[in-house]
Parts: structure tokens; sequence; C-alpha cells
């Protein structure tokens, strides 16, 4: 069984979809879906600097469009499972035929904007605890005010929330762990979100899904969801829930999943999984980040993905 991973906001790199842009209509693909997230994808994509693609509001539909560039040279078909890390779950979503790849990338428009918003109404931020006893840094999260807003797996929890509680958990670090604080612009997936999350629902109730085509894991819980207005509910949850990407890799391992593919900008999702799946039962892992990966992804879905009858095109993309 092969999975397509979405990765999520914080793997973005400088001139990352510059290669992608030498593919035929690329260029005009991109211009059209900027016009519908309200940022130059073009130019972030390729000439913007690390400052400028950090904001969030510009991050947010960079991640989304790279998802769904570089899946359109895929043989979706022969692909089990799709899912999505954070921001990543719109490209999922859109790859499991949800959405259509337009609602994709204006609801990752509206999800940056808001959330930028958001964070400018107080100060807030966000800290990588590594190592550690779960339930130990759990409870140190919580004495402190803070929110655990991802729950990464390989002995990884994010803490968020205010700026001086992350101070007061880096100054009593939890037994045997590491804090790195994280340059974002306040804390996500947490309560102080709640005005994004409103703003998002009102663009996505006017959005009719479809039911997913594939199996998608939903960052909630890591469960399969398989009702199209129930993922975008989730899709809208998730801006002040916790990101439970160890449930997601539970998941992985409980389907049996033997080869992943992340998507660009690749790398992140991969190395958790990586760090996570170990042993005889670990899938095979390919990183798509320039077109001269295609071929190894091709192949990888040739072994591992399941051949049939091609789906009708979803999420427009074939």
């Amino acid at each position: 069984m092969l999975a397509v991973l979405s990765p999520g906001q914080g793997s973005q790199k400088p001139g990352f979809l510059t290669p992608w842009l030498d593919l035929t209509g690329t260029e005009a693909r991109l211009r059209s879906w900027s016009a519908l997230a309200g940022v130059d994808l073009v130019h972030l994509g390729t000439t913007a600097d690390a400052d400028e693609i950090k904001d969030t509001a510009r991050t947010q539909p960079l991640l989304v469009a790279a998802a769904l560039l570089a899946a359109e040279h895929l043989p979706l078909h022969e692909v089990t499972l799709t899912a999505g890390h954070s921001v990543g779950e719109l490209g999922a979503a859109a790859l499991a035929g949800v959405l259509s790849a337009e609602a994709a990338i204006t609801l990752a428009g509206v999800r940056g904007r808001e959330m930028a918003a958001a964070c400018a109404l107080e100060p807030t931020g966000m800290a990588a605890v590594l190592g550690g006893d779960p339930d130990e840094v759990l409870a140190a999260i919580a004495a402190h005010g803070l929110h655990p807003a991802n729950r990464n797996g390989a002995g990884q929890i994010v803490a968020a929330g205010a700026l001086d509680g992350l101070d007061k958990l880096a100054a009593e670090p939890p037994a045997k762990t590491r804090i790195i604080r994280l340059q974002v612009a306040g804390a996500f997936h947490t309560p102080y979100m709640a005005p994004a999350e409103s703003a998002l629902a009102a663009v996505a109730a006017g959005i009719t899904p479809a039911d997913p085509a594939r199996i998608l894991l939903s960052n909630l819980d890591g469960t399969a969801v398989d009702d199209g207005q129930e993922m975008v509910r989730r899709l809208v949850r998730q801006v002040t829930a916790p990101v439970r990407w160890d449930l997601c890799m539970r998941a992985l391992a409980d389907l049996g999943v033997t080869g992943v593919i992340e998507l660009p900008p690749a790398g992140t999702l991969a190395g958790l999984v990586k760090r996570e799946l170990k042993g005889d039962g670990a899938p095979e892992i390919v990183t798509l980040n320039t077109p001269d990966d295609l071929p190894a992804a091709r192949d990888l879905i040739a072994r591992h993905g399941t051949p049939g009858q091609p789906l009708a095109p979803i999420g427009g993309l074939s």
C-alpha cells in the first residue's frame, strides 16, 4: 500500500519551486492559483527570500500549491492513501477528491491570512520539546499554561502559547528533554487561533465537498475520514486543535503502508516516518523535491501502489 504525504508550514525553502517552472503549464497554473490565494505564488516559490516565505499568510497557500503541482505528474489512481500535516491537509484533501484544487488553494489563502491576523492579536509562540517521557512533557506543558499544539511522534511534542509560559518551560524543562524555540508567528493549533477558525468556517461553508476517493487520514485523531462534509469540518476545526501526526503515523503502520512519497518541499515528514516506523516493516520512502525525483516516485508507485482502473480525475488533478 502506498501513501502520499503533503508537508506543512516550516518545510519551505527559498526557490524550491524554481525547477518545477520548467514543466509545461506550471507557471500558468501558479498564476491562476495566485489570484485565488491573494499572493504571488510564482515569486514566492522562486525568487522570494527566507523571511518572505516565512510569513504565514504567504507560506500556507504556497505549500498547498507546491503539493498539488507535483502530484499532477504522478499516477494518482494507484495511490491508496493521502495525509497532510497541518495546512498540508488541504493538499491531501484535494488529492483524495474531497476538494477541487481551486477550493484547496482558496482555503489555504484564507487560512494563512486569518492565522497571521490572529497571531498579531497578542504575543504568542511555539517551542519543540525533544525527548523525555511524553506524559511528563505534557504535564509540564499544562503546568505552564501552554498547549500541546503538535504531537509529531519520534520524541517530539510542540508546546504553544504565551511567551512567558514558553520562557518558563525553557527555564524548567522536563527531565531528559531539549527545548527548541520555533521561528513562527504565534501559537498555531491552540485556542489563540479561534478568530481564524471562525473566518475559515465562513468561507468553507460555501464549498461543496465530495466524499474521498481514497483513504484520507485526519490530523485530529489519525482516523480515516470517508465523508467529505466531515472532512471539511475537521479541516476548519484543525486551526485550533492539536495536530496528532503521531496518530497518523500509527495509522500508516496499522494499515500496512509499504511505500511513502512526500510531496515538495519534502523531507520533514519523511524524517518523522523514518524515526517512528522502523524495523522490518519500515516503508520505503521517496522525497519528491524536483522533477528529477519523479522517476523514483513513479517507480515506487508502480511497486507499492494498487493497480486498477484509473479513477475519474479528482481535485482538479488526474
